[in-house]
Protein backbone atom coordinates (compact mmCIF):
# COMPACT_ATOMS: atom_id res chain seq x y z
CA UNK A 1 0.00 0.00 0.00
CA UNK A 2 1.47 3.54 -0.53
CA UNK A 3 1.98 5.97 2.55
CA UNK A 4 1.59 9.37 2.91
CA UNK A 5 3.36 11.20 5.21
CA UNK A 6 1.99 13.86 7.55
CA UNK A 7 2.72 16.73 9.06
CA UNK A 8 0.46 17.97 11.26
CA UNK A 9 0.31 22.22 12.58
CA UNK A 10 -1.62 22.68 15.71
CA UNK A 11 -2.26 19.58 18.70
CA UNK A 12 -5.63 20.45 20.33
CA UNK A 13 -9.51 20.03 19.56
CA UNK A 14 -8.79 19.75 15.68
CA UNK A 15 -5.40 17.90 16.12
CA UNK A 16 -6.91 15.13 18.36
CA UNK A 17 -10.09 14.58 15.64
CA UNK A 18 -7.42 14.59 12.71
CA UNK A 19 -5.22 12.12 14.10
CA UNK A 20 -8.03 9.73 15.58
CA UNK A 21 -9.00 9.66 11.76
CA UNK A 22 -5.70 9.07 10.39
CA UNK A 23 -4.73 5.52 13.02
CA UNK A 24 -8.39 5.02 12.61
CA UNK A 25 -8.58 5.05 8.37
CA UNK A 26 -6.16 2.10 7.21
CA UNK A 27 -8.50 -0.97 9.03
CA UNK A 28 -12.08 1.25 8.44
CA UNK A 29 -11.71 2.06 4.89
CA UNK A 30 -10.19 -0.97 3.78
CA UNK A 31 -8.35 -1.22 1.69
CA UNK A 32 -7.46 2.13 2.47
CA UNK A 33 -6.91 4.51 -0.80
CA UNK A 34 -3.34 5.15 1.34
CA UNK A 35 -1.66 4.87 4.80
CA UNK A 36 -1.05 7.98 6.38
CA UNK A 37 2.55 8.26 8.42
CA UNK A 38 2.72 10.50 11.12
CA UNK A 39 5.82 12.23 10.59
CA UNK A 40 5.66 15.41 12.56
CA UNK A 41 3.69 17.95 14.42
CA UNK A 42 4.62 21.61 14.88
CA UNK A 43 3.24 23.41 18.00
CA UNK A 44 4.66 27.22 19.45
CA UNK A 45 4.85 25.51 23.31
CA UNK A 46 8.27 22.90 23.26
CA UNK A 47 6.52 20.78 25.98
CA UNK A 48 3.08 20.63 24.51
CA UNK A 49 3.87 19.81 21.51
CA UNK A 50 6.52 16.94 22.49
CA UNK A 51 3.73 15.93 24.38
CA UNK A 52 1.22 15.40 21.80
CA UNK A 53 4.08 14.19 19.38
CA UNK A 54 4.57 11.05 22.05
CA UNK A 55 0.71 10.84 22.35
CA UNK A 56 -0.62 11.05 19.06
CA UNK A 57 2.32 8.71 17.46
CA UNK A 58 4.43 10.96 15.46
CA UNK A 59 7.98 10.42 14.77
CA UNK A 60 9.15 14.15 15.66
CA UNK A 61 7.78 17.16 16.73
CA UNK A 62 9.15 20.95 15.76
CA UNK A 63 8.77 24.10 17.25
CA UNK A 64 8.99 26.15 14.24
CA UNK A 65 6.32 25.43 11.22
CA UNK A 66 9.02 26.20 8.50
CA UNK A 67 11.02 22.90 9.77
CA UNK A 68 7.96 21.18 9.68
CA UNK A 69 7.27 21.86 5.96
CA UNK A 70 11.24 21.40 4.80
CA UNK A 71 10.62 17.91 6.25
CA UNK A 72 11.23 15.73 3.28
CA UNK A 73 9.01 13.13 5.06
CA UNK A 74 6.29 15.19 4.93
CA UNK A 75 3.64 15.34 1.78
CA UNK A 76 0.71 16.27 3.21
CA UNK A 77 0.00 19.42 5.43
CA UNK A 78 -2.01 19.12 8.08
CA UNK A 79 -3.05 22.74 9.03
CA UNK A 80 -5.57 22.68 12.37
CA UNK A 81 -2.99 25.84 13.75
CA UNK A 82 -5.62 28.58 14.67
CA UNK A 83 -6.83 31.45 11.81
CA UNK A 84 -3.82 33.36 11.84
CA UNK A 85 -1.13 30.63 10.98
CA UNK A 86 -3.54 29.35 7.63
CA UNK A 87 -2.04 31.35 4.92
CA UNK A 88 1.24 31.32 5.55
CA UNK A 89 2.39 27.83 6.35
CA UNK A 90 -0.42 26.92 4.05
CA UNK A 91 1.33 28.83 1.04
CA UNK A 92 4.61 27.89 2.12
CA UNK A 93 3.68 23.97 1.56
CA UNK A 94 2.27 24.40 -1.62
CA UNK A 95 5.37 26.05 -2.68
CA UNK A 96 7.14 23.16 -2.14
CA UNK A 97 4.95 21.12 -3.88
CA UNK A 98 3.15 19.55 -0.44
CA UNK A 99 -0.37 18.72 -0.16
CA UNK A 100 -2.72 20.70 1.95
CA UNK A 101 -5.30 19.79 4.15
CA UNK A 102 -6.59 23.04 6.21
CA UNK A 103 -9.07 23.95 8.83
CA UNK A 104 -11.90 26.46 8.36
CA UNK A 105 -12.34 28.71 8.01
CA UNK A 106 -9.41 28.65 5.45
CA UNK A 107 -8.61 32.49 5.84
CA UNK A 108 -9.67 35.81 8.56
CA UNK A 109 -10.66 37.22 5.44
CA UNK A 110 -11.22 36.92 1.27
CA UNK A 111 -8.31 38.70 0.51
CA UNK A 112 -5.87 36.16 2.49
CA UNK A 113 -8.49 33.33 1.21
CA UNK A 114 -7.70 34.21 -2.58
CA UNK A 115 -3.65 34.43 -1.72
CA UNK A 116 -4.13 31.23 -0.43
CA UNK A 117 -5.70 29.65 -3.55
CA UNK A 118 -3.58 31.33 -6.12
CA UNK A 119 -0.56 30.07 -4.63
CA UNK A 120 -3.01 25.81 -4.77
CA UNK A 121 -3.64 26.91 -8.55
CA UNK A 122 0.04 27.40 -8.97
CA UNK A 123 1.38 24.60 -7.14
CA UNK A 124 -0.79 22.15 -8.84
CA UNK A 125 -0.94 19.53 -5.61
CA UNK A 126 -4.43 18.72 -3.90
CA UNK A 127 -5.73 21.37 -1.80
CA UNK A 128 -8.79 20.96 0.91
CA UNK A 129 -10.61 22.89 3.40
CA UNK A 130 -11.75 20.78 6.39
CA UNK A 131 -15.53 21.30 5.90
CA UNK A 132 -16.22 17.64 7.36
CA UNK A 133 -19.84 17.88 7.77
CA UNK A 134 -20.01 17.01 3.73
CA UNK A 135 -18.96 13.63 5.27
CA UNK A 136 -21.91 13.39 7.08
CA UNK A 137 -23.59 10.70 5.83
CA UNK A 138 -27.47 12.18 6.34
CA UNK A 139 -25.80 15.23 4.60
CA UNK A 140 -24.31 13.79 1.73
CA UNK A 141 -27.66 11.88 1.07
CA UNK A 142 -29.60 15.74 1.43
CA UNK A 143 -26.87 16.82 -1.06
CA UNK A 144 -27.59 13.85 -3.53
CA UNK A 145 -31.31 14.11 -3.07
CA UNK A 146 -31.35 17.92 -4.04
CA UNK A 147 -28.96 17.59 -6.60
CA UNK A 148 -30.72 14.89 -8.41
CA UNK A 149 -33.86 16.92 -8.41
CA UNK A 150 -35.79 14.93 -5.95
CA UNK A 151 -37.31 17.93 -4.40
CA UNK A 152 -37.97 19.82 -7.56
CA UNK A 153 -37.56 23.62 -7.40
CA UNK A 154 -35.78 24.50 -4.37
CA UNK A 155 -37.30 27.72 -2.44
CA UNK A 156 -35.98 27.85 1.17
CA UNK A 157 -33.12 27.03 2.55
CA UNK A 158 -32.37 27.92 6.31
CA UNK A 159 -29.78 26.92 8.38
CA UNK A 160 -28.70 27.65 12.45
CA UNK A 161 -25.29 27.01 14.12
CA UNK A 162 -25.91 27.08 17.76
CA UNK A 163 -23.58 26.68 20.83
CA UNK A 164 -23.52 28.16 24.31
CA UNK A 165 -19.70 27.88 25.49
CA UNK A 166 -18.47 31.78 26.43
CA UNK A 167 -21.68 33.29 27.20
CA UNK A 168 -20.10 33.50 30.74
CA UNK A 169 -18.65 37.46 31.09
CA UNK A 170 -15.27 35.84 33.07
CA UNK A 171 -14.93 33.81 29.85
CA UNK A 172 -11.53 34.70 29.12
CA UNK A 173 -10.48 36.71 25.76
CA UNK A 174 -9.04 33.54 23.42
CA UNK A 175 -7.99 34.14 20.34
CA UNK A 176 -10.99 33.26 18.69
CA UNK A 177 -12.56 36.69 20.41
CA UNK A 178 -9.63 38.51 18.88
CA UNK A 179 -9.97 39.46 15.23
CA UNK A 180 -6.34 39.70 14.33
CA UNK A 181 -6.12 36.43 15.30
CA UNK A 182 -9.59 34.61 14.36
CA UNK A 183 -10.47 37.14 11.54
CA UNK A 184 -14.60 36.93 12.91
CA UNK A 185 -15.92 35.49 15.78
CA UNK A 186 -19.64 33.16 15.64
CA UNK A 187 -19.45 34.09 11.90
CA UNK A 188 -16.72 32.30 10.99
CA UNK A 189 -16.03 29.51 13.46
CA UNK A 190 -19.69 28.32 13.04
CA UNK A 191 -21.28 30.41 10.35
CA UNK A 192 -18.40 29.11 7.73
CA UNK A 193 -19.80 25.53 8.27
CA UNK A 194 -23.57 26.78 7.17
CA UNK A 195 -22.75 28.65 4.72
CA UNK A 196 -20.61 26.15 3.14
CA UNK A 197 -23.70 23.30 3.84
CA UNK A 198 -25.94 26.32 2.02
CA UNK A 199 -23.45 25.80 -1.27
CA UNK A 200 -22.78 22.40 -0.39
CA UNK A 201 -26.56 21.45 -1.00
CA UNK A 202 -28.26 23.92 -2.76
CA UNK A 203 -26.16 26.48 -4.56
CA UNK A 204 -24.30 29.96 -4.57
CA UNK A 205 -25.36 32.68 -2.78
CA UNK A 206 -26.20 35.82 -4.34
CA UNK A 207 -27.15 38.30 -2.10
CA UNK A 208 -27.02 38.78 1.58
CA UNK A 209 -28.52 41.53 4.18
CA UNK A 210 -27.47 40.59 7.99
CA UNK A 211 -26.91 41.91 11.25
CA UNK A 212 -24.20 40.91 13.90
CA UNK A 213 -24.04 41.43 17.25
CA UNK A 214 -21.14 41.54 20.36
CA UNK A 215 -22.89 41.13 23.93
CA UNK A 216 -19.89 41.18 25.86
CA UNK A 217 -17.30 43.74 24.73
CA UNK A 218 -14.58 43.27 27.21
CA UNK A 219 -12.88 39.92 28.60
CA UNK A 220 -10.10 38.70 31.06
CA UNK A 221 -7.06 38.14 29.46
CA UNK A 222 -6.50 34.27 29.39
CA UNK A 223 -2.53 35.22 31.36
CA UNK A 224 -4.43 37.50 33.55
CA UNK A 225 -3.01 41.27 33.96
CA UNK A 226 -6.28 42.98 32.86
CA UNK A 227 -8.88 42.80 30.42
CA UNK A 228 -9.32 43.53 26.83
CA UNK A 229 -11.79 44.54 24.15
CA UNK A 230 -13.95 41.87 22.17
CA UNK A 231 -13.60 42.82 18.74
CA UNK A 232 -15.45 40.19 16.94
CA UNK A 233 -19.10 39.22 16.46
CA UNK A 234 -20.64 37.24 19.19
CA UNK A 235 -23.91 35.99 16.88
CA UNK A 236 -25.06 37.05 13.30
CA UNK A 237 -28.14 36.73 11.85
CA UNK A 238 -28.75 36.79 7.66
CA UNK A 239 -31.12 36.50 5.07
CA UNK A 240 -29.36 35.37 1.73
CA UNK A 241 -30.75 34.96 -1.94
CA UNK A 242 -28.79 31.71 -3.56
CA UNK A 243 -29.54 30.59 -7.27
CA UNK A 244 -32.36 29.65 -8.77
CA UNK A 245 -34.11 32.16 -6.53
CA UNK A 246 -33.78 30.34 -3.55
CA UNK A 247 -34.19 32.16 -0.18
CA UNK A 248 -32.85 31.74 2.97
CA UNK A 249 -31.67 32.24 6.51
CA UNK A 250 -28.21 31.64 8.31
CA UNK A 251 -27.97 32.10 12.47
CA UNK A 252 -25.04 31.32 14.36
CA UNK A 253 -24.32 32.24 18.25
CA UNK A 254 -21.84 31.14 21.14
CA UNK A 255 -24.64 32.47 22.83
CA UNK A 256 -27.65 30.28 22.99
CA UNK A 257 -27.89 28.51 26.66
CA UNK A 258 -28.45 25.09 26.29
CA UNK A 259 -26.90 24.67 23.23
CA UNK A 260 -24.05 22.76 22.98
CA UNK A 261 -23.61 21.96 19.11
CA UNK A 262 -27.15 22.33 17.78
CA UNK A 263 -26.92 22.51 14.25
CA UNK A 264 -29.77 22.60 11.91
CA UNK A 265 -30.52 22.73 8.35
CA UNK A 266 -34.00 23.08 6.09
CA UNK A 267 -34.15 22.78 2.63
CA UNK A 268 -38.37 23.10 0.93
CA UNK A 269 -38.54 22.19 -2.37
CA UNK A 270 -41.99 22.32 -4.75
CA UNK A 271 -41.27 18.48 -4.01
CA UNK A 272 -40.45 17.90 -1.27
CA UNK A 273 -38.47 19.03 1.93
CA UNK A 274 -36.17 17.61 4.12
CA UNK A 275 -34.16 18.12 7.15
CA UNK A 276 -31.62 17.55 9.48
CA UNK A 277 -30.19 18.33 12.98
CA UNK A 278 -26.35 17.61 13.82
CA UNK A 279 -27.10 16.07 17.37
CA UNK A 280 -28.91 13.35 15.70
CA UNK A 281 -26.58 12.94 13.07
CA UNK A 282 -27.58 9.71 11.54
CA UNK A 283 -30.86 10.93 10.85
CA UNK A 284 -32.38 12.77 7.84
CA UNK A 285 -36.17 13.95 7.95
CA UNK A 286 -37.70 13.80 4.41
CA UNK A 287 -41.10 14.89 3.29
CA UNK A 288 -42.99 13.80 0.06
CA UNK A 289 -45.32 16.00 -1.10
CA UNK A 290 -47.32 13.12 -3.23
CA UNK A 291 -49.38 10.78 -1.11
CA UNK A 292 -48.12 6.86 -0.48
CA UNK A 293 -49.97 4.50 -1.51
CA UNK A 294 -51.66 3.83 1.64
CA UNK A 295 -52.99 7.84 1.11
CA UNK A 296 -50.85 8.85 4.08
CA UNK A 297 -48.68 11.64 3.89
CA UNK A 298 -46.10 12.95 6.51
CA UNK A 299 -43.12 13.20 7.67
CA UNK A 300 -40.63 10.90 7.66
CA UNK A 301 -37.37 9.41 9.61
CA UNK A 302 -34.82 7.93 7.52
CA UNK A 303 -31.69 6.01 9.71
CA UNK A 304 -29.01 6.53 7.57
CA UNK A 305 -27.15 3.61 8.22
CA UNK A 306 -28.03 0.95 5.68
CA UNK A 307 -25.06 -0.35 3.14
CA UNK A 308 -26.36 1.45 0.19
CA UNK A 309 -26.22 5.44 2.00
CA UNK A 310 -23.22 7.10 1.42
CA UNK A 311 -19.71 5.53 3.47
CA UNK A 312 -21.97 3.47 5.60
CA UNK A 313 -20.34 0.56 3.85
CA UNK A 314 -17.36 0.74 5.73
CA UNK A 315 -18.53 0.57 9.51
CA UNK A 316 -21.03 -1.21 11.04
CA UNK A 317 -24.80 -3.39 10.31
CA UNK A 318 -27.66 -1.56 9.89
CA UNK A 319 -28.89 0.52 12.73
CA UNK A 320 -25.52 0.93 14.17
CA UNK A 321 -24.94 4.27 14.18
CA UNK A 322 -21.27 5.97 13.86
CA UNK A 323 -20.35 9.40 15.39
CA UNK A 324 -19.22 12.48 14.78
CA UNK A 325 -15.65 12.22 14.97
CA UNK A 326 -15.89 9.43 11.93
CA UNK A 327 -16.88 12.32 9.54
CA UNK A 328 -13.15 12.95 10.04
CA UNK A 329 -12.35 9.18 8.35
CA UNK A 330 -14.84 10.12 5.50
CA UNK A 331 -13.28 13.71 4.76
CA UNK A 332 -9.55 12.10 4.73
CA UNK A 333 -9.97 9.48 2.89
CA UNK A 334 -11.45 11.83 0.29
CA UNK A 335 -8.04 13.66 0.50
CA UNK A 336 -5.97 10.73 0.27
CA UNK A 337 -7.42 9.04 -2.74
CA UNK A 338 -7.38 12.04 -4.51
CA UNK A 339 -3.52 12.39 -4.24
CA UNK A 340 -2.72 9.18 -4.37
CA UNK A 341 -5.07 8.53 -7.79
CA UNK A 342 -5.05 12.05 -9.16
CA UNK A 343 -8.53 12.37 -8.43
CA UNK A 344 -10.50 15.52 -8.41
CA UNK A 345 -11.18 17.24 -4.30
CA UNK A 346 -14.22 18.90 -6.02
CA UNK A 347 -16.88 18.76 -6.02
CA UNK A 348 -17.87 16.37 -3.12
CA UNK A 349 -15.00 17.62 -0.74
CA UNK A 350 -14.11 21.47 -0.54
CA UNK A 351 -11.25 22.79 -2.14
CA UNK A 352 -9.57 26.24 -1.55
CA UNK A 353 -11.68 27.76 -4.31
CA UNK A 354 -14.51 26.66 -1.88
CA UNK A 355 -12.77 28.03 0.83
CA UNK A 356 -12.32 31.35 -0.72
CA UNK A 357 -16.34 31.95 -1.98
CA UNK A 358 -16.91 30.93 1.57
CA UNK A 359 -14.55 33.63 2.61
CA UNK A 360 -16.40 35.94 0.52
CA UNK A 361 -19.36 35.57 1.77
CA UNK A 362 -18.10 36.34 5.17
CA UNK A 363 -17.14 39.49 4.20
CA UNK A 364 -20.12 40.37 2.44
CA UNK A 365 -22.00 39.21 5.73
CA UNK A 366 -20.02 41.57 7.63
CA UNK A 367 -20.25 44.60 5.23
CA UNK A 368 -24.46 43.85 4.97
CA UNK A 369 -24.16 44.07 8.95
CA UNK A 370 -22.02 47.22 9.42
CA UNK A 371 -23.65 49.04 6.56
CA UNK A 372 -27.07 48.23 7.21
CA UNK A 373 -27.88 47.41 3.61
CA UNK A 374 -28.25 44.07 1.04
CA UNK A 375 -25.02 43.16 -0.31
CA UNK A 376 -24.75 41.86 -3.83
CA UNK A 377 -21.99 38.47 -4.17
CA UNK A 378 -19.29 39.19 -6.64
Amino acid sequence: MTDVGVGMLGYAFMGKAHVNAFKKLPYIVYPPPAVPRLVAIAGRDEEAVREAAQRYGFATYYTDWRRLIADPAVQLLDNGGSNDVHAAPCIAALEAGKHVLCEKPMARDATEAKQMLDAARRAGVKHMVAFNYRFVPAVRLAHDLVRAGHLGEIRHFRAAYLQDWITDPEFPRTWRLDRKAAGSGALGDLGSHIIDLARFIVGEPRAVAAMTKTFIAERPLPAGGGRAAVDVDDAFAAVIELDGGCIGTLEATRFALGRKNHQVLEVNGSKGSLSFDLERLNELNVYWHDADASGTRGWTEVLVTEPTHPFISNWWPPGHVIGWEHTFVHEIAHLLDAIVNDREVAPLGATFEDGYRNAVICDAIQESALEGRRVDIA
